[in-house]
């Protein structure tokens, strides 16, 4: 069964396959991930802009949990596995490299700052560097859909740290 075969609007009045669906922004018929990671962008920025570390991390660890099931149950209903339309995966993992994202304190460098999270995690996420690429292929169900998106959201906000370190 291909990716779009699989999705129909029955599936999208199915809570979990919409939140799975990153509110369906995944079901954009080319670069699902990139827009799913783009809608992720305004959450992030309405919700976890800001927030103290201990609180945001609560959020991420919550969030993959719920991830875990959700895409489990949504690949399993739609006879996928990792749906490309399903986009929660990406929305913890860009939210992961914008974890202790600098404020500039004028929002051109605010929104800077974001896009340069956003390009640093979809890099990753697109050409899963070893051991995104193994654990993606490897390990499977809603752990292994969210892993690799974590993995590559680690390494954008390494990336995005060692960034701030020795240039800001």
């Amino acid at each position: 069964m291909t990716d779009a075969a699989a999705v129909t609007p029955a599936n999208m009045k199915n809570p979990i396959h919409l939140l799975a669906f990153g509110l369906g922004s995944g079901l954009a018929p080319k670069a699902p991930g990139t827009f799913g990671t783009l809608a992720a962008l305004p959450v992030w920025w309405l919700l976890l802009q800001g927030m103290p570390s201990l609180p945001y991390i609560g959020v991420l660890l919550a969030g993959f949990a719920f991830g875990v099931v959700i895409c489990e149950i949504t690949s399993r209903d739609m006879g996928v596995h990792d749906h490309g339309g399903i986009v929660w995966d990406e929305w913890i993992g860009v939210w992961i490299t914008l974890l202790w994202l600098p404020s500039g304190g004028s929002l051109v460098t605010d929104l800077a700052w974001l896009a340069y999270g956003f390009v640093l995690f979809r890099f990753f996420d697109i050409i899963k560097p070893w051991p995104i690429k193994w654990l993606d292929q490897k390990v499977h169900g809603g752990f292994g859909i969210m892993i690799d998106d974590v993995i590559a959201g680690i390494f954008g906000l390494i990336v995005l740290q060692l960034t701030v370190y020795f240039i800001v």
